[in-house]
């Protein structure tokens, strides 16, 4: 028995509980191929029928009633292993660690997190502030909320929706620049705050660079939340998070925001962990909560 794959046995002995290959592929989840490639690979590993083939269903041989016999004892221990350890993740208790963006954990996200800890007290949160993907392959996070219209190939989850982006700029330094004669849309001439390498990919990032000679950034920031700290005390133009700069009084929105400029919000896991009860909860609370907030478009 120890010299088998237990996937075969698996195959194996839900054929035998339904009787045919159609019952065993419903319970598996899988389709027949794989049941016939499983059941006829572990006949030939034994050397033995282990079914005859009936029109009316498969029906154990001899050696197929020993097989069973002895696999008996191990299926219930195993069962018993997958239901306990099932039980300690279905009590929603542990650890989760959430990694974002400085912008989504200061605008956005922790009234959401405080209310999933009010339902569920005994997971606690660690939050990881990183406005650069953490490897969340060698459990640098269990989790994402990331903006990105790319997001890792090796991550899984969902789209909530779509954050806006619009051009801004505080009330002093329009009455400086109207004072100067540049007029609120003549672009190259205004002084502007800009996101520096780290955020080149970002759309309003590239449209910035081909309209803004680099002389006229006055200072470039890896952080958006630095960005709107910036523009609030008059340091010039900038493309800002709408959810951030709608709640500066100081700050006027000088063009609606452009579609083009829009970043998909995502929820995301490493594929291993999407099951874990604790994972699913945190992920699919944060799904519903985030599609109704205010400050999210939806996808």
């Amino acid at each position: 028995m120890q010299n088998l794959d237990w996937q075969d046995l698996r195959y194996f002995a839900a054929v035998a509980r339904g009787g045919s290959i159609a019952a065993a592929a419903r319970e598996l989840g899988v389709n027949h191929s794989t049941v016939l490639r499983r059941l006829d690979g572990l006949e030939r590993s034994l050397g033995v029928r282990l079914f005859e083939r009936l029109q009316s269903g498969y029906v154990m041989t001899g050696a197929g009633d020993t097989l069973r016999g002895r696999l008996g004892p191990i299926e219930e221990q195993i069962g018993s292993a997958q239901r306990a350890v099932g039980g300690l993740d279905a009590a929603l208790g542990g650890t989760i660690r959430l990694t974002t963006t400085d912008t989504l954990a200061h605008g956005l996200l922790m009234p959401h997190l405080e209310r999933f800890q009010q339902l569920h007290p005994a997971v606690q949160l660690q939050l990881v502030v990183n406005n650069n993907f953490l490897n969340l392959t060698q459990r640098e996070a269990d989790m994402a909320l990331r903006p990105s219209n790319t997001p890792p190939a090796s991550l899984v989850g969902r789209k909530v929706g779509t954050v806006a982006t619009a051009l801004y700029a505080s009330h002093a330094y329009l009455r400086r620049a109207q004072r100067a004669g540049i007029g609120r849309e003549d672009w190259a001439a205004h002084r502007w705050v800009a996101p520096d390498d780290s955020l080149s990919h970002l759309a309003a990032a590239q449209w910035l660079a081909e309209r803004v000679p680099p002389a006229q950034v006055a200072l470039r920031a890896d952080s958006l939340l630095a960005m709107v700290d910036a523009v609030r005390h008059g340091m010039g133009v900038a493309p800002l998070l709408c959810m951030l700069a709608a709640r500066e009084r100081t700050l006027v929105q000088l063009a609606p925001p452009d579609a083009r400029f829009h970043t998909q919000l995502w929820v995301l896991t490493h594929r291993d962990l999407r099951n874990v009860a604790r994972i699913k909860a945190l992920s699919q609370f944060l799904y519903e909560a985030l599609r109704e907030d205010e400050h999210i478009l939806p996808a």
